[in-house]
């Protein structure tokens, strides 16, 4: 088995909180009303385009022509995308500055939106910290498709038995595993430094 030389952080759910509840349960009056909005209106299927590359504005005029009533509420999923993010995960941080202490090469590759990401850069200083980084809805890819995660490969010069990605998906750790990378399903960053550490990485 390669040695692990690479480490690659998925972003949302593994560095940053963010759910679109946090913002929802301030404009709706209870929970389910919150789950019928982010199930019905404004879905993981719609937000998935929009990281895929799709521009919030063609997001939005599709989204209100289909549900005009809910145009306030559409409006604010982008209009207060901030107040969806939860803070970072300070452990997961600490654990990614330590593999930067000791000169590890660190990626990100993440299902973000283009433009929403760069605000996400200016709120957290440590996504600046990455050797190099693989944003969905800029390169028009997406996990879990093998393009994605090919293209963080050949960009960067990476060998897939020399590169472990972490992520909270196990649709996409699968996706990594059928290409050589290492996978690790994040948990809590407790389990991610014991699994680095089984790598030999710490």
């Amino acid at each position: 088995m390669a040695k692990i030389k690479n480490v690659v952080f998925d972003l949302g759910g593994v560095l940053i909180e963010w759910d679109p509840r946090y913002l929802y349960r301030k404009l709706l009056p209870d929970e389910k009303a919150v789950d019928h909005f982010l199930r019905e209106v404004c879905s993981p299927e719609w937000n998935v385009r929009q990281d895929a590359g799709r521009t919030i504005a063609e997001a939005e005029d599709e989204l209100i022509h289909r549900f005009p009533q809910e145009e306030i509420l559409i409006r604010a999923y982008y209009g207060r995308w901030e107040e969806m993010l939860g803070g970072p995960i300070e452990e997961t941080v600490e654990i990614l500055s330590e593999l930067k202490d000791k000169s590890v090469p660190v990626y990100a590759l993440s299902n973000w939106s283009a433009e929403t990401y760069p605000t996400a850069v200016g709120l957290y200083p440590f996504l600046k910290w990455f050797n190099g980084e693989v944003i969905s809805g800029q390169v028009k890819m997406i996990k879990p498709d093998a393009e994605i995660y090919l293209h963080l490969l050949n960009s960067f010069n990476l060998q897939a038995e020399e590169t472990v990605f972490i992520d909270d998906r196990q649709d996409n750790i699968e996706a990594a595993e059928k290409l050589g990378i290492k996978g690790i399903r994040f948990t809590s960053p407790g389990h991610l430094k014991e699994e680095l550490r089984n790598l030999e990485i710490f």
